[in-house]
């Protein structure tokens, strides 16, 4: 278990003594979200005061557009300030700053929950934190699971990285070379007429293990179907692997084939968190750590996790991962990094307080570990 010291040694004694109530605003992608993360000075603990989130939802075989989902957020996002706020017990009197994502992400959405912050900022007069959603991610995941040191490995639908902390940054050691996991896997359900409805991911997981969910449906366990496998030494392409299920999905599924969607499913998933699994190893190989944290979207996938865990196992390594609260992207994760920055005395004036659908995990100096 990770103490405050370990998790930020770079915290001044009389940071460590003052109380902190940070809101984090989120929305970067299709969900807006808010939450409140407190620093007890008594315990020298962060602990999550509230945790609203609102996902834009479309039809089956749809993606969704910067545009429309802009519009979601700002539909959303007021009430869910208020949400956030009746469900911490507080008021804006009891908000110490405001952290908003700065990127990455897409354009439209971005700016309706940067607009948020700083309209926020300027009723409440409390001071911005502008955070790389990327960084949130890790550090959500470092409190949550109290782990010290660990490579990291970030799936999502816009970001698949193996990361580790280094000189005062954290430095992707490997990532994809083309398209991020989590678009590939909503892209392959659009071509199967999976629902979006609650994540594209989740439901082709459901369905990768259906004969254990559903028995009388899928009475067989699922037959692997051998897909392109694209490792690139420390980096991924999943293009391939994608082109290759979009173009033969039908003639696959076709009754004499013998092949059922639940094994595409599984197949798909095998071989895509193989290639996450063998990128983490080396990357736990070089820098000889001893856990593997799992952050991002893709990071609530039962499947993935059971992998990394029995790759961690066999090198004496610990995994830490996380379900659906925090894994998906969530207000309170911009909250706890901006907690860490602002107690780090590092603040956003208002007129730099914008947003960028490019910034790069290891463009963010994290000056609160050592």
């Amino acid at each position: 278990m990770a103490t405050l010291e370990e998790l930020c040694p770079q915290l001044a004694e009389e940071a460590k003594g003052q109380r902190v109530v940070a809101m984090g605003i989120e929305g970067s992608a299709n969900k807006v979200a808010v939450g409140i993360v407190v620093y007890d000075p008594v315990t020298q603990e962060y602990s999550i005061a509230s945790n609203i989130r609102k996902t834009y939802i479309t039809p089956a075989g749809q993606g969704f557009l910067p545009r429309e989902t802009a519009w979601h957020h700002q539909k959303h996002i007021v009430a869910l300030v208020q949400t956030a706020l009746d469900a911490a017990q507080m008021t804006p009197d009891d908000i110490t700053c405001i952290c908003y994502t700065k990127g990455p992400g897409m354009g439209g959405p971005l700016r309706s929950c940067a607009i948020c912050a700083r309209t926020l900022s300027l009723l409440w007069k409390k001071p911005l934190v502008g955070v790389n959603h990327c960084v949130a991610h890790i550090e959500m995941g470092r409190v949550a699971t109290k782990c010290r040191n660990p490579v990291v490995l970030y799936v999502s639908g816009g970001n698949t990285q193996v990361i580790a902390y280094s000189q005062g940054r954290y430095r992707i050691f490997g990532e994809t070379i083309d398209i991020a996991v989590g678009n590939c896997l909503d892209r392959f359900a659009r071509v199967i007429g999976l629902s979006n409805d609650p994540s594209p991911g989740f439901n082709i997981e459901q369905l990768a293990k259906a004969h254990l969910l559903r028995p009388a449906e899928f009475p067989n366990p699922p037959k692997y179907i051998e897909l392109p496998y694209g490792v690139k030494g420390m980096d991924v392409s999943l293009s391939g692997v994608l082109t290759y299920v979009e173009s033969k999905a039908k003639e696959l599924l076709d009754a004499a084939a013998g092949v059922t969607v639940a094994d595409l499913c599984f197949s798909l998933q095998e071989t895509i968190f193989a290639m996450l699994v063998e990128i983490t190893e080396r990357a736990i190989a070089h820098t000889n750590s001893d856990t593997v944290l799992i952050v991002g979207g893709v990071g609530c996938n039962e499947r993935l996790q059971q992998m990394m865990g029995l790759m961690a196992a066999d090198r004496g390594a610990a995994l830490c991962a996380m379900d659906h609260r925090y894994c998906i992207d969530n207000g309170c994760m911009i909250a706890q990094a901006g907690a860490f920055a602002y107690q780090m005395r590092q603040t956003t004036p208002l007129e730099e307080a914008t947003c960028t659908q490019r910034y790069r995990t290891d463009a963010m100096e994290i000056t609160w570990r050592a």
